[in-house]
């Protein structure tokens, strides 16, 4: 698949929203797509963390296991999806004066019976609908915090 790419720009400082980002259980708040999250063991942030998170986009329920691949502060987080779908997924950020830019780029693999590529494609706008509200969402906790 090729990359989904989501930017926005978030109106606080970096710092503020690397501590909202690197607390991977409060990303339920804002990914609509993200119902729980589970880690396999004590570690929470940094490389080698792994959880499951219960994925669900409208009536479809995945368990996605996650590692977490790059971790660095203020900077990039990025995981490997496992599972029946796969991929990489990477959030990346940029200061800019007091304010955030934040690229999220995700590559997803499909399985052949949710459609291989023909699937992928056709879920290409939905997802970026749904990560473009998770940005938001981000957004105004960060905001507002």
């Amino acid at each position: 698949m090729r990359p989904i790419t989501i930017q926005r720009t978030i109106h606080a400082p970096i710092s503020s929203t690397w501590a909202e980002l690197r607390v991977v259980e409060r990303h339920v708040e804002w990914m609509a797509d993200a119902a729980s999250i589970a880690f396999h063991s004590d570690q929470r942030e940094g490389v080698g963390t792994t959880f499951t998170c219960l994925t669900k986009v409208g009536p479809l329920r995945l368990r996605d296991v996650m590692t977490v691949t790059e971790w660095d502060d203020e900077s990039r987080m990025s995981v490997r999806h496992q599972g029946l779908v796969t991929g990489e997924g990477t959030f990346e950020l940029t200061p800019r004066g007091e304010q955030t830019f934040i690229t999220w780029t995700e590559r997803l693999r499909f399985p052949l019976w949710l459609g291989g590529p023909i699937g992928e494609l056709i879920a290409r706008p939905l997802f970026h609908l749904i990560w473009r509200g998770n940005l938001r969402r981000l957004a105004q906790i960060v905001e507002n915090r």
